[in-house]
């Protein structure tokens, strides 16, 4: 059965950084896509980043841009969001999602999914 566990979440006063990950199991890694997306309360989920399968593109959506970084460690089967200069805004649940599409910004388009690490920022 595919697993997808984020770690790394937590609360963090504005101007912080937090590093999330996500390993996943069962799952054939390196065919796949990876992204986050993170859903507030009363929000729809919304998409962060995404990166190919070979690392080589990657897309982040322009509230994030120049402030988070996603890669990923196929030999380790995890996907990394380095997020830095968090504002309040950025407060959420954060999930990681797997696409074997390729890269794409809807979460229909994402197979699988984790449970969710909260990411609190404070002002």
């Amino acid at each position: 059965q595919v697993q997808l566990v984020e770690s790394g979440g937590g609360l963090v006063q504005a101007g912080g950084s937090l590093r999330l990950s996500c390993a996943a199991s069962e799952l054939s890694f390196s065919s796949f896509a990876m992204g986050w997306f993170r859903q507030a309360p009363g929000k729809e989920r919304e998409f962060v980043a995404a990166v190919s399968r070979t690392a080589i593109i990657t897309s982040y959506s322009n509230s994030v841009k120049g402030r988070f970084t996603i890669s990923r460690d196929n030999a380790k089967n995890t996907v990394y969001l380095q997020m830095d200069s968090l504002i309040p805004d950025d407060t959420a649940v954060y999930y990681c999602a797997a696409n074997p599409y390729g890269l794409g910004k809807a979460p229909n388009q994402y197979n699988y999914w984790g449970q969710g690490t909260q990411v609190t920022v404070s002002s």
